[in-house]
């Protein structure tokens, strides 16, 4: 083969490779946001052991927020006149939902099942945007779909429980 062609294929093997490397790189910044955002709620829901769970009877929902009086469950707990509850689409006036107290706030988010899936919300964005990245630029198209087929299970399930 003469020289030029073996510089070609050279470059095109190394194009490929910063490709894979710049759409992986990408791809795993997007997973790791993606946890990192869901873990801020999903560490005090599925992490309960010597956290202050009760429940919550909304009273009052303004902008971004809805309050109301807590009502201790777990032993040790002590209850609350007003508790801040983030104000979502699935919140209404007038329910009770079974919470759990961020440590040192009077700040709680939802527990059990519907709780735990709300939380990682962010994680089944995360897996959707990931799999055009892998689809994409990284050419890979099972993982693709099983990336979007993940992504979607989780936001259909925190949908219907929520």
């Amino acid at each position: 083969m003469p020289p030029a062609v073996m510089s070609s294929q050279g470059a095109v093997i190394a194009l490929r490779f910063g490709r894979a490397a710049a759409m992986g790189t990408v791809a795993a910044l997007i997973l790791i946001g993606g946890v990192w955002a869901s873990w801020g709620t999903a560490q005090h829901v599925m992490l309960t052991k010597g956290r202050e769970s009760g429940t919550v009877e909304v009273t009052r929902c303004a902008e971004d927020t809805c309050t109301g009086p807590y009502s201790p469950l777990s032993q040790g707990s002590q209850p609350r006149d007003r508790v801040v509850l983030d104000h979502t689409a699935a919140v209404r006036k007038g329910q009770t939902y079974t919470v759990v107290i961020k440590p040192g706030s009077d700040d709680v988010v939802r527990s059990g099942p519907s709780g735990i899936l709300y939380a990682w919300v962010p994680l089944g964005g995360a897996l959707l945007l990931a799999s055009v990245v892998v689809a994409g630029g990284l050419r890979r198209t099972r993982a693709a779909w099983a990336l979007a087929g993940t992504g979607i299970a989780l936001l259909t399930a925190a949908f219907l429980t929520v």
